[in-house]
């Protein structure tokens, strides 16, 4: 009898021991993160490319891939192949925007997800004013991802460009990852709608009017849901509704960028000015968009006070969205239109 009780105690015991490492044999393992999230895990991350630039920009127009490499700051290295994309920024930028692909079988061999493509956006010319600009941009991006989840990843990196080309040439800049469209639709668990002219009862309502009453404020009307202008469009799992997700605000009175120009349907003389795109949809939903921003306003102003921005343009960056919130205060409804007042 004793000895059945000790070779129980020991069955008790190496079960204990084999146990746990059952369970965590088991046990669900989290999924492997994109190679954007472990790119941009902080902000303003240091990350160095090496390509043949010269030979691409000369070949910008085209959509041929180049080989590269990209480094992070704690000296990681990653093969990948780049290639001009965009449109205007495309023709008038030194170094247009581009486009990041990495090899599948890679990835997973580093421990990364297999979505393989980032969006690369770079200032269009090497000087300061052009760096505050993109920043200025990125903010847009942060802003209204501030209020909604349903909204574009953009991240900024502190970027070196080598080009292979040119011995010890170099270039040190802002520059923003930006997520694929594949990316956002995996993570939003949606499916990429590419017809034109959806019509407003298709929308998720809420969301549309949000996009409407944000691009009024920031003074973007470089964009349009019917004409797939500026914006993805993703089904909804549940609903069905149409989800719109804004991008590319360097066209924005907030950005200002010197080439930018307002829509020439809305009558607007310069993009400071603002005009509200809201053709079919809901005033209710408007209104709940407008209560929103203004709920967030105290976090929104905190985005815009960036240290990778000058006090001076932080102050015109801010008094240029007081505009829009005094503007707001002072209204009974919806505002459709706003001429900013001349300068003396």
């Amino acid at each position: 009898m004793k000895a059945i009780r000790i070779f129980f105690l020991y069955l008790a015991i190496s079960l204990l021991g084999i146990l746990p490492q059952v369970q965590a044999q088991t046990a669900p393992s989290s999924p492997p993160i994109s190679v954007f999230n472990h790119l941009t895990k902080v902000e303003a991350a240091k990350i160095t490319i090496e390509a043949d630039f010269t030979t691409l920009i000369a070949n910008k127009k085209t959509n041929q891939y180049f080989p590269g490499t990209l480094t992070t700051e704690d000296g990681q290295t990653l093969k990948m192949e780049l290639r001009p994309r965009g449109k205007y920024r495309r023709k008038i930028s030194e170094i247009p925007p581009l486009k990041i692909k990495f090899s599948k079988k890679m990835l997973v061999a580093a421990g990364f997800d297999t979505l393989n493509e980032i969006k690369l956006v770079l200032p269009c010319t090497d000087n300061m004013e052009s760096d505050e600009l993109l920043v200025k941009e990125y903010l847009a991006y942060r802003m209204f991802e501030q209020l909604s989840p349903l909204s574009i990843k953009a991240r900024l990196i502190k970027l070196t460009l080598r080009d292979s080309h040119v011995e010890k040439s170099k270039k040190t800049m802002f520059a923003m990852l930006v997520e694929d469209e594949e990316e956002s639709s995996v993570r939003l668990k949606g499916t990429v709608v590419d017809s034109y002219g959806i019509p407003a009862d298709s929308l998720l309502m809420n969301q549309a009017a949000l996009v409407a009453v944000y691009n009024y404020m920031i003074g973007n009307t470089d964009w349009e849901i019917a004409m797939i202008r500026n914006v993805r469009l993703l089904k909804a799992p549940e609903s069905g509704k149409v989800i719109v997700l804004p991008y590319d605000f360097d066209f924005s009175g907030l950005v200002s960028a010197p080439y930018a120009s307002p829509s020439s349907d809305s009558g607007l003389k310069t993009v400071k000015d603002r005009f509200l795109m809201a053709s079919g949809l809901k005033q209710d939903a408007l209104k709940r968009a407008t209560l929103l921003i203004q709920n967030n306003k105290e976090k929104l102003m905190n985005i815009c006070n960036s240290r990778y921005l000058s006090r001076i343009t932080i102050n015109e960056v801010t008094e240029y969205l007081d505009t829009y919130f005094q503007q707001i205060a002072e209204s009974d409804g919806v505002p459709s239109r706003f001429v900013m007042p001349m300068a003396d």
